[in-house]
């Protein structure tokens, strides 16, 4: 047995659960590599953030491959958990849902690389400092990737449920290895860019409050954790019983 400090490469790490996500690793003892498109915030609440931090702009295929080399330089060779955490959902002009019928195609390839793409090149990318450590990958997807949502874009939720899909190819494919693959779907989840009108969905909602970015975060860090060792391939619900 060794005290090495485990190790977490989150993408999305700004705001909301991302922020969540370092805060709870940090607390268990985890050293936290954020990537974000935006640069370290000394506002930041957890040690050694600067550091760690790898700004990244994951809408570009080819900066995303390029990072690579970036984290696997920040590690010891051996990588325990891997969380896919950032996603974008444009909105029109007018803070409009943007649907199937009006939403350009280069938004389309845009989300899809940020939401989905991303994904896969990080996992594949690294998969060899997972393997030596038998780590874990999570995909934060949504439940706007099972059903219609009022705010929630046509784009957004199309790659959020197509990350659902490769959470199943990734575990069948990564399982050898020795990693699991596994996603979080939230629901109605209380951060700063709520969009007008969720109080509404939360009045139907069957535990009539919001999800905390903490709660999200839980669930993320027992699907990296030996608690669950044997769970591989699956969606865990994060939302209240909405999905009901």
């Amino acid at each position: 047995m060794t005290d090495r400090q485990k190790t977490l490469v989150l993408t999305g790490a700004s705001r909301g659960i991302g922020h969540a996500t370092v805060k709870r690793f940090s607390s268990e003892g985890w050293r936290v590599l954020t990537c974000s498109r935006q640069p370290f915030d000394a506002r930041c609440p957890w040690p050694g953030g600067e550091e760690n931090h790898i700004q990244l702009d994951l809408a570009s295929p080819n900066k995303t491959i390029e990072a690579i080399e970036v984290i696997r330089e920040k590690l010891d060779g051996q990588l325990d958990a891997l969380v896919n955490n950032a996603g974008i959902s444009p909105k029109g002009s007018d803070g409009a849902r943007l649907n199937t019928l009006e939403t350009d195609l280069r938004t389309w390839g845009q989300v899809f690389h940020v939401n989905f793409f991303s994904s896969v090149i990080l996992a594949r990318g690294l998969r060899h400092e997972l393997a030596a450590a038998k780590g874990s990958v999570v995909n934060v997807t949504s439940i706007a990737g099972v059903r219609v949502h009022p705010f929630a874009g046509a784009a957004y939720a199309t790659s959020k449920a197509a990350l659902a899909a490769l959470t199943r190819e990734m575990a069948h494919d990564f399982g050898p290895l020795g990693v699991r693959v596994n996603a979080i779907a939230p629901g109605e989840v209380e951060t700063a860019i709520l969009s007008p009108g969720t109080d509404k969905i939360v009045e139907k909602l069957p535990m009539r409050r919001l999800g905390q970015p903490s709660e999200v975060a839980a669930a993320i860090f027992f699907l990296c954790s030996d608690e669950s060792s044997y769970i591989s391939g699956t969606e865990i619900e994060v939302n209240g019983a909405q999905h009901v």
